[in-house]
């Protein structure tokens, strides 16, 4: 496609670094550079030595990647798409739960503002968050904002007590339990992959509940031919890319994500010809939110 010649053209002479989540389009991780979940792309950008980064996911991932590297450029190939979870958990709620106990550690998940970054003691992700809670020292752990995946890294770490935020994914929140069964139906004889963003019930039901990477790395391991996934069909692409004699069923229709769709080659395009997008966040943010996931990094290495 002549769109995909220009990109990487365009990627050399401007010394750029293309990241895609696995969420994105199938055509865009095609072109990207390096594709993954969160905690792989988050050390990407920490090590690139890139002039120009275009991140192909949502703000918070771009956020991220900024904080990592606070002289080079961040573009998002579309300045709206955002994350609903990363606005479900205030800055007050922390300052008052700090209040009330003592030996708190607020752990943030990535999937979150710079500004409750900048809050938070530690960030984590879906991959790295019960070896990053299992190495603090606190014995309060205040998860925020995912609920359902706090409980689940609850349930991995016993020893410690836990605070949950009231935050979700609005398209994992969406699979029930019925939805599960009846794919179990329909498909018998797979085995059911599944984000621990889903509610607990569904995780219940799953022969694995993980990150986007373990899914995916669960299902190239496994003996099985045929497996229900419980996550954003985006990544459906690198599931069968690396598995072609396997089979994958979406758990339900409609695991779709609007704000990742939002990404595509003709802003990826525009975004490396113009420049535009740029994630800017304020000297204040850059120095608070950058200690916590510098934390991550070093307890999750």
């Amino acid at each position: 496609m002549e769109i995909i010649e220009e990109i990487r053209a365009l990627k050399q002479r401007r010394n750029a670094l293309i990241l895609a989540h696995y969420y994105v389009d199938g055509q865009i991780q095609a072109v990207a550079d390096y594709v993954g979940d969160s905690y792989f792309l988050s050390k990407k950008a920490a090590e690139t030595d890139c002039d120009l980064i275009v991140f192909c996911g949502v703000r918070f991932m771009a956020e991220s990647a900024k904080l990592l590297n606070p002289g080079k450029t961040v573009l998002l190939p579309d300045a709206s798409a955002d994350c609903p979870m990363a606005h479900m958990a205030g800055v007050r709620e922390i300052e008052e739960m700090r209040e009330i106990h003592p030996d708190l550690a607020v752990v943030c998940y990535i999937n979150s503002t710079a500004e409750i970054k900048a809050h938070s003691d530690v960030c984590v992700t879906s991959s790295n968050a019960v070896k990053v809670v299992s190495a603090l020292p606190n014995s309060t752990i205040y998860f925020i904002p995912d609920g359902n995946l706090a409980r689940h890294v609850a349930e991995k770490v016993p020893e410690k007590r836990f605070l949950y935020g009231h935050g979700h994914c609005p398209v994992h929140q969406a699979v029930t339990a019925g939805d599960v069964r009846a794919a179990k139906v329909r498909h018998p004889q797979a085995q059911v992959l599944v984000h621990p963003e889903c509610p607990k019930e569904v995780v219940d039901l799953s022969d694995y509940a993980g990150s986007t990477a373990g899914i995916i790395e669960y299902a190239g391991k496994s003996q099985a031919e045929e497996f229900i996934i419980g996550t954003e069909i985006g990544v459906m692409y690198e599931l069968e890319r690396r598995n072609p004699g396997k089979r994958f069923y979406p758990v339900k229709d409609g695991m779709i994500c609007p704000d990742m769709k939002l990404n595509s080659l003709q802003n990826l395009l525009a975004a490396l010809k113009d420049g535009k997008n740029a994630v800017n966040l304020s000297k204040e943010q850059m120095e608070n939110a950058l200690p916590p996931l510098k934390r991550m990094h070093e307890i999750a290495q």
